[in-house]
């Protein structure tokens, strides 16, 4: 059995103990609560510690894996300017789309204020600072203090900033500064790991707890989650037949075609990298030469994650919305470039470390709670599939763009 089934399980477990404890012996439940509540906070806060350094390292290596690429080539470059360009407009559409969602089909409001209430100790970052506050404070004074203040914005751009700096000194200081980051991130990995190997236990925890004070309205709450999410996912994946049909000049039931076989991988396997040689075959039904392929399409499976930064924020938005928080248009767009640079260096990680050490990020840049993504990385198994789907579709598509870019699609082939 797979650790995401295991966690789904518990989850599942969790919930209707809860639900059947608080129905049959109400007497009994305060104190399971009570005793159930610590071990699902505790095992939050493991989750939590390792964001700063684990989001750091990452964007550090992510930046330096970047830069290596783009010198690699002009065809690299161009794939690493399209992959930056379609992260920011899907980011962008999951913030306008997902408010809009909410709205045509709102979280149902006694189960989201039983669940508010069943996670009552996840408090809002902070509020939202003035406009001008937030534009003259996201250049730090203090890195330390920013760090220690969850000013996320402003630790992520120094992190950027710095990242680059090192690509820019001699081989010997950033051969060594990168060796020392790049040893830092598979410390916390492993760190990580450990803590994602408590995971039945902390989620069945947080479970018991949410199923004991919400009750079965948990389940529908849940439920509407994922359709949310999903959705998000989806909208990605149709994104990339525009893209394709706009962008890279390529007739739509083409492009269905060419693109069909890797959707069925990405479907039974959850793996855009398992779902490469289907869509290297796809190439040669779009007409795009070997070599661009062959260089364009692995950058993408290990570098591009069309739908992270999209359904990160709609996690996030989703959250915002569920706890009763309105963001204000900076914090939404905070949380829109915390999303695309999160991604640059989280993409070739497992999914349930992606989902909080990509997520939590979000949620501090937009001030809602972090803590439900404790729940919520339970049922990540249905909305990774959509995920993955978007994900494959999209990578697809900008490998096109950037062969149409490159002249080096063959249109007389017939």
């Amino acid at each position: 059995m797979s650790r995401a089934t295991l966690i789904l399980l518990c989850l599942a477990a969790g919930l209707l103990i809860g639900v059947g404890a608080a129905a049959l012996i109400p007497w009994a439940t305060a104190g399971a609560v009570f005793a159930a509540r610590p071990v699902g906070t505790l095992w939050l806060n493991g989750l939590q510690m390792t964001v700063i350094p684990l989001v750091v390292t990452l964007l550090i290596t992510g930046v330096a894996s970047t830069a290596q690429a783009a010198q690699a080539g002009r065809i690299a470059g161009r794939a690493i300017m399209t992959f930056l360009a379609l992260v920011t407009l899907t980011a962008t559409m999951a913030a306008l789309v997902t408010p809009g969602l909410l709205h045509l089909l709102p979280i149902p409001r006694e189960a989201a204020a039983a669940l508010k209430a069943a996670l009552g100790h996840a408090e809002p970052v902070a509020p939202p600072p003035p406009i001008a506050e937030f534009v003259t404070g996201i250049v730090p004074t203090n890195i330390f203090a920013a760090a220690t203040n969850n000013a996320l914005l402003s630790l992520i751009l120094f992190t950027l900033a710095f990242a680059f700096a090192i690509t820019r000194i001699e081989g010997e200081g950033r051969g060594l500064l990168l060796r020392f980051f790049t040893a830092i991130r598979d410390a916390m990995l492993v760190l990580i790991g450990w803590v994602l190997w408590l995971a039945p236990l902390g989620v069945f925890a947080l479970a018991f707890v949410v199923g004991a004070t919400a009750g079965g309205g948990a389940f529908g709450a849940l439920a509407h989650y994922i359709t949310i999410i999903a959705s998000v996912g989806v909208l990605v994946m149709l994104m990339a037949y525009g893209v394709a049909g706009l962008a890279a000049r390529v007739p739509l039931p083409r492009f269905a075609r060419a693109l069909a076989p890797a959707q069925a991988v990405a479907i039974s396997t959850q793996s855009s990298l398992a779902s490469l040689p289907a869509m290297i075959e796809g190439t040669k039904t779009l007409r795009i030469a070997p070599a661009t392929a062959g260089l364009v399409l692995p950058m993408a499976v290990a570098m591009f994650r069309a739908t992270q930064p999209a359904m990160n924020v709609a996690v996030a938005l989703y959250i915002a919305d569920w706890f009763g928080i309105v963001p204000g248009m900076a914090s939404i767009a905070a949380a829109v470039v915390v999303a695309i640079l999160c991604s640059l260096g989280s993409a070739s990680l497992p999914s349930q470390i992606t989902f909080f050490a990509s997520i939590a990020p979000v949620c501090v840049a937009l001030g809602v709670p972090a803590a439900p993504l404790g729940l919520l990385i339970a049922v990540e198994t249905i909305p990774d599939i959509f995920r993955t789907l978007g994900n494959v579709s999209m990578d697809l598509a900008a490998t096109a763009t950037v062969s149409r870019l490159s002249g080096t699609i063959d249109e007389d082939t017939p």
